[in-house]
């Protein structure tokens, strides 16, 4: 953008919302500390190994995985829940791919919930500051996680019914308990806590988490380069550069002219939020729901109701990642990481 002229460097540099690089580094910081305390594993193992039928393992990988979503980035929890529902699904002689679609939509659906489950929530929730703040969001999207999580549930059960209905009690599972860090997850956890609190009182959703990560670092008696080490430093780059691309092409009259047509004016309230609904479903398949949200966050302040405008992106970007196989890297996550138990055609996705 800045070699052929499109941007100069300093705009450039100013397109780059530190804001959300910040707050999704505190995230990931606070995931990476519970990693290392192997909660996840732990967590999983917990409640999977209790399941006492296959219709209960469904419901327990939808819940666990939507909400534990709802507090981290979903891409985090699929990547450490993956091997563990493939090993209790092959333990117990299930078949593993309604429990790995579950795990990857679920993930999906509950990262619907709050600001901080997912990038583009993220974006939205940098973005939304002075007009929509973290518990309102929260009190909105909440019904359609809890709703779309039991809805999911259901329709995952529907579809594979001829599974489900050969399936009986579990056999006895012998996946072996995973060890807990029980101190450092508390400590990771009530830094978590911090984290919600701090951005349920107003503060901004970037120093909230970032203060929460820092205080995470301080507590936890354990070196943070082995935290460090493993944080996707990799999505960072990427957020920054996409800033830097965006900003370019929405300089573009033409896309400007797009983005108008996003919130006519002249349509009805119910009218213009429909239209926005849908093109976002369809935008954020085309093109990644990150850089779309990054796009039509431009639109939203000229609706009529700019906070439904918010809630509304947030809620049709992400859900928009179940529509097909590649909408959401959640389902790469889940379904390359299962290798031949995860293969399934993009039509029957």
């Amino acid at each position: 953008m800045v070699a052929f002229g499109v941007l100069d460097l300093e705009r450039a540099l100013r397109a780059i919302h530190l804001d959300v690089v910040a707050l999704l580094l505190g995230v990931m910081i606070l995931g990476g500390y519970l990693t290392e305390a192997k909660f996840f594993r732990y967590t999983a193992w917990w409640l999977l190994t209790r399941a006492p039928t296959a219709r209960a393992l469904l419901w327990a990988i939808v819940f666990a995985s939507g909400l534990l979503s709802a507090l981290l980035v979903n891409d985090t929890v699929c990547l450490m829940l993956t091997p563990l529902v493939l090993a209790v699904a092959v333990e117990a002689r299930l078949p593993a791919l309604p429990f790995l679609i579950a795990l990857a939509t679920s993930s999906n659906i509950g990262g619907v919930i709050t600001f901080t489950g997912n990038p583009q929530n993220m974006l939205i929730g940098t973005a939304a500051q002075g007009t929509l703040i973290y518990v309102g969001y929260f009190v909105r999207a909440l019904p359609v996680g809890l709703v779309g999580l039991a809805a999911n549930a259901i329709l995952i059960e529907g579809l594979f019914r001829k599974d489900f209905k050969e399936m009986g009690k579990l056999a006895d599972r012998a996946v072996p308990r995973p060890y807990l860090d029980r101190k450092l997850a508390g400590r990771a956890l009530a830094c978590l806590a911090l984290s919600v609190l701090l951005a349920s009182l107003g503060y901004s959703l970037a120093g909230a988490s970032i203060t929460a990560a820092a205080a995470c670092v301080l507590v936890a008696r354990v070196a943070p380069r082995a935290v460090f080490e493993k944080l996707d430093w990799s999505l960072l780059m990427f957020f920054a550069g996409l800033f830097v691309l965006v900003e370019g092409v929405t300089s573009v009259p033409e896309v400007q002219s797009l983005l108008a047509s996003l919130a006519d004016p002249h349509g009805s309230e119910a009218a213009q939020l429909a239209a926005f609904g849908a093109a976002t479903v369809v935008g954020s398949n085309l093109v990644s729901n990150v850089p779309f949200v990054l796009v039509a966050l431009k639109s939203v302040p000229t609706l009529p109701d700019p906070a439904a405008g918010y809630v509304l992106l947030a809620c049709a970007s992400t859900l928009a990642g179940n529509l097909t196989m590649f909408g959401s890297v959640a389902n790469i996550i889940v379904l390359e990481g299962a290798g031949p138990h995860g293969e399934i055609g993009f039509w029957r996705f």
